[in-house]
Formats: C-alpha cells, sequence, structure tokens
C-alpha cells in the first residue's frame, strides 16, 4: 500500500523525468552525438542523411496521436515500458544499421517512438497524478529533465568518440531495454483515481481553478482559442529553437564569433533554462497559466532582436540568458498547461496532438533558416519576421480564456 503520508506523484514526476531522458536517441541532439562517424562509416552525403532526418521526422510525428490514445486507454505503465523496451530494440537494430533502409527504418522508429510517443507518454504521466500542484511538479520535472540531458549527452557522447559510433549506440539500447524498462514497468503505478487526495492545498494553485470537471475531449479541446493559442505558442517555439541550435554556429560566425562561443554560449542558456524551469513553474502557481507563457513568448521575441545585433561577448552572453528564461518558461508552460485548461479524462489524446505539432514545426525550423540564408545571404531578417510573430502569439496568449474558466489573462489576477 502506498504511504498516505507521502504522495506517490512525486515519485512519478522523477519517473516521467526518465522517460523524457530516455528520448534521447530519437531526438536531434541525440542523433548530433552519432552523425558525423554514422555518415563517414555508411559513406552518407550530408543531403541523403538530412533527408532521411526530415523524413523521419515527419513520419514520426504521426506516432503522438495513437500513443496518447493508448494512455488514456491502457494506462501509462503499459504503455511506457512498451515503448522504452521497443526503443531500446530499435536503437539496438540501428546500431547494426548497414544499409540505406535499415538505418531508414531504425531513425523513422527512434523519432517516432521516442521524441514523439514516448514524450507524450512522459508529459501526460505528471498531468495524470498531479492537479493542485501540477505547474510546480512540472516546474520540479523540468529541472530533472535538464539534469538528467546533461549528465546523458556528454556520456554518450564521449562513448561515441572513445568506443564509435556503434558501440555507444548498443550500449544506449541495452540501457533502454535492460535497465529503464523494467523500472517502467515495475514502479510506475495507476494514475490515482478523480476521489483520491494529493497532497497540496487547493488554494496553492491556479490548476484547479477552471470548471471542465475531470476533462474535455480532443475533439472538444480543438473547439477552444485555448488550445491553439498554447499549441501555436509552443510550436513556434520549437521552430525558433530548433532551427536556431542546428545553425547556432553559422548564426553567430555571421555575427564575427569562433565555435567557441557557440559553447559558451550552449552552457549559459542551458544553465538559465533550468533555473527558469523551476522559476516558471513557481510563477505559473501563482499567476494565471496564460500570463506565465506571455512572458515566455515576450522573452522568446526579446532574444530574436537581440541576435542580430550582437557585436560583443557582453551581448552574447546576454542573449544567451534571455534564450534561456523563454525555453525554460515555455517548457514549462507547454508540459503543465494541457492537463490545467483541458482535465485529465483525455489527456494523453491532447497532448499527443499538441506534441505532433511542435515536432512538426521542429522539423521545418532548420529549413526555414536554411532557405532564408541561401535566397538573402543572411539570417538577420527572418530573425525580425519571427520576433513579430512570437509577440504577437504572446499578446494572445496573455489574453486568452481557459476553458470554464470564465475570466480572461487580462482579468485573473
Amino acid at each position: 500500500m502506498r504511504n498516505p503520508r507521502v504522495y506517490y506523484g512525486w515519485t512519478t514526476v522523477a519517473l516521467a523525468a526518465l522517460a523524457m531522458v530516455a528520448t534521447l536517441p530519437g531526438r536531434t541532439q541525440g542523433l548530433g552525438l552519432i552523425t558525423e562517424p554514422l555518415i563517414a562509416d555508411l559513406g552518407l552525403s550530408r543531403v541523403d542523411y538530412a533527408s532521411i532526418n526530415l523524413w523521419a521526422t515527419l513520419i514520426g510525428a504521426a506516432f503522438c496521436i495513437p500513443c496518447g490514445r493508448l494512455v488514456d486507454r491502457f494506462g501509462s505503465r503499459i504503455v511506457m515500458t512498451a515503448l522504452v523496451a521497443a526503443l531500446g530494440a530499435t536503437v539496438l537494430a540501428m546500431s547494426q544499421a548497414r544499409d540505406l533502409v535499415t538505418l531508414s527504418v531504425t531513425i523513422t522508429l527512434t523519432r517516432g517512438l521516442g521524441q514523439s510517443a514516448l514524450s507524450v507518454v512522459s508529459l501526460a504521466l505528471v498531468g495524470k497524478w498531479f492537479r493542485q500542484r501540477l505547474n510546480m511538479a512540472m516546474g520540479v520535472y523540468s529541472l530533472l529533465v535538464g539534469i538528467g540531458f546533461i549528465a546523458a549527452f556528454p556520456s554518450v557522447g564521449q562513448m561515441v568518440l572513445t568506443s564509435g559510433w556503434r558501440s555507444a549506440w548498443w550500449a544506449v539500447g541495452i540501457a533502454l531495454a535492460a535497465i529503464i524498462a523494467p523500472i517502467a514497468a515495475l514502479a510506475v503505478h495507476r494514475e490515482p483515481s478523480p476521489g483520491e487526495p494529493e497532497m497540496a492545498s487547493p488554494a496553492t494553485d491556479q490548476a484547479s481553478s477552471n470548471s471542465t470537471g475531470d476533462g474535455l475531449t480532443l475533439e472538444s479541446a480543438l473547439r477552444t482559442p485555448a488550445f491553439w493559442m498554447f499549441s501555436l505558442s509552443s510550436a513556434t517555439f520549437g521552430l525558433v529553437y530548433s532551427g536556431i541550435a542546428l545553425f547556432n554556429q553559422s548564426i553567430l560566425e555571421e555575427r564575427g564569433f569562433d565555435a567557441g562561443t557557440y559553447h559558451t554560449v550552449l552552457v549559459i542558456s542551458t544553465m538559465t533554462g533550468l533555473l527558469a524551469n523551476f522559476g516558471g513553474g513557481w510563477l505559473a502557481s501563482r499567476w494565471p497559466i496564460q500570463r506565465v507563457m506571455g512572458i515566455g513568448m515576450a522573452a522568446l521575441a526579446a532574444s530574436l532582436l537581440m541576435l542580430p545585433m550582437v557585436r560583443t561577448f557582453t551581448h552574447i552572453a546576454a542573449y544567451a540568458v534571455v534564450m534561456g528564461i523563454a525555453g525554460g518558461i515555455v517548457t514549462v508552460v507547454f508540459f503543465s498547461v494541457w492537463a490545467q485548461a483541458f482535465g485529465r479524462a483525455h489527456l494523453g489524446r491532447i497532448q499527443g496532438f499538441a506534441q505532433m505539432m511542435t515536432v512538426l514545426a521542429s522539423a521545418v525550423g532548420p529549413l526555414v533558416l536554411a532557405q532564408t540564408l541561401r535566397q538573402t545571404g543572411s539570417y538577420g531578417s527572418l530573425f525580425y519576421i519571427l520576433a513579430a510573430c512570437v509577440a504577437a502569439l504572446g499578446i494572445g496568449s496573455w489574453r486568452v480564456r481557459l476553458p470554464g474558466s470564465g475570466v480572461s489573462g487580462e482579468a485573473a489576477i
């Protein structure tokens, strides 16, 4: 039996964070760790590999919707265990790939099972366990995810350098199938029943402020302005972040900085983002979630305006801090808003649809930046256009109404 004085949801937060870190082999940053040795080993051109990655990301995004339905029907434990085991088997198969077809299939499956499906399960797991302290739980979750990735990326990267990409990917596959999948099977408990008390005071969080009952259906959620405002804001952040992350070194070199500066920016923005994760969760427990998203989008717009104008290292550091703040806040809102606004009954489906939009936008982001550079010779003009779009979405997020709240973000204080 569960200890009535210790709410098991906090253990679930750690398990959900572990699941998100387990998506590493299906993420751009994870695949980036093995890109160079992989294309050299298989004799691929960068164009071939980029094409495989693009289509794998687009096809993999379709995994979000059915995964959300499976979570709502069968529960998080069964789906999470099956996905981690399947992802581990896929990574093991990819480590043995010798031809283009095998590589294409396995990369597509890592994208679909990891970046898309397992992300949906991870996010839904926290949303189904928390109501009163959802925003704070998501802040803790985001912090744990950030720490997990900070530990995982250099560890896998070092294995790639010392043992080669195949051995490193084999080790990742074994860790997923033989360690993380059994942990999920044994430690993830059933979701709490609607009447089960949560160890929090209802007055401490805005998450219980709406009156949607136990939850809207996906179809009902899609008919609300709130769903589209938050999903488009999150997707736009994904587009901006993926594009800048992939071409960050090139962007900074255009401003006269070297690769070492790029690495410094990465460290500053990552550490700032970790602090903003927790700060965003704390802020969302005291302010309406609409205002928190508005602040995050305002920071993102400011960072986009700053980037074309950087001239000194101080400018670069300031940009990295503002971008880190934007990423930390928007991430926490994306993690927590769906359960808060639409309830828990159909949370998997709703988050699955929102996750699909962010994956698709993230796939498009690098193409938008590359085409802009090809046609204009500079990234600058695009950043100003994106800043205007982001600012408009921030204003919309600030003012949009949550379903059943009866008040807008402007009025709900």
